[in-house]
């Protein structure tokens, strides 16, 4: 254990309103393990994006006459296919890591403390998250299905490539979630306990931001040209931002009137 470590976990603590609590080596392991997941469950997104982009524009048709579903296409479609299964798979594998951690750490406790009712995703992840989440999601799906079945060509071709990716990384979320949701609760008295579920609402807030979906389209859609069609997705998105910037700004307002209140007391 770096003495940088147990530094940062004592800054964590007093950036949350838990100065009181003290930093401890096996709170410092967790944070660690969290922010080398972050850091991954980052690149394997981009390069995500960056490999779809790849095969959409691998299959693109040279000349106007060439448009339409050909051989390359359909291979272009089992590649993105192989690539969604990958994204679930590693980001999978990087949360059962992070959990393992956890676990290694609650081994070592002399007794676990838990909450009296296990927090729901109400309370971890909070219903404006959530909301916003699945209209996302949703309206993703349905801007997609409509583009699928309304318009013919190449717009068609970048709905189908924006389907599989965002199925794939809704998949990868729901399977994140619900391990922020399920894991065991690693504490041994009510100092950590609070600081276990203050680190089991951040892991949960990360997992929730839909950045993939905002920015699939760019990859895909947005080639076809800045028509009146896509025109409804940049509004979609950027509607989307500010609705996660006020659910952000409102978060932020009550954690620090909960804060004042404690304080007081």
């Amino acid at each position: 254990m770096r003495p940088t470590e147990l530094e940062i976990a004592r800054l964590w603590l007093a950036g949350r309103g838990l100065a009181d609590v003290m930093p401890t080596p096996m709170l410092a392991v967790r944070l660690t393990a969290r922010r080398r997941a972050r850091l991954a469950a980052a690149v394997l997104p981009t390069a995500f994006l960056i490999a779809t982009a790849l095969v959409y524009v691998s299959a693109l048709p040279i000349r106007p006459a060439d448009d339409g579903f050909g051989t390359q296409r359909r291979w272009a479609l089992v590649v993105l296919t192989a690539l969604v299964a990958g994204l679930v798979l590693s980001l999978s594998l990087l949360d059962r890591w992070v959990r393992r951690v956890d676990e290694q750490a609650g081994a070592a406790l002399p007794r676990r403390a838990t909450h009296s009712v296990r927090p729901g995703w109400r309370t971890v992840l909070g219903v404006p998250r959530a909301a916003l989440l699945a209209i996302t999601y949703a309206g993703a799906a349905v801007l997609a299905i409509a583009t699928l079945t309304m318009r013919d060509g190449t717009a068609r071709y970048a709905a189908v490539i924006l389907l599989i990716g965002l199925c794939g990384v809704a998949v990868g979320t729901a399977v994140q979630l619900r391990h922020v949701l399920t894991h065991p609760v690693v504490a041994d008295d009510e100092g950590s306990l609070k600081v276990d579920f203050l680190m089991r609402v951040e892991d949960a807030r990360e997992v929730g931001l839909p950045t993939v979906v905002w920015s699939l389209p760019v990859v895909s859609v947005f080639d076809t040209g800045l028509d009146p069609w896509n025109t409804g997705w940049l509004v979609f998105i950027i509607l989307s931002v500010i609705a996660l910037v006020l659910i952000t700004v409102w978060d932020g307002r009550r954690t620090l009137a909960a804060q004042r209140v404690s304080s007081a007391r």
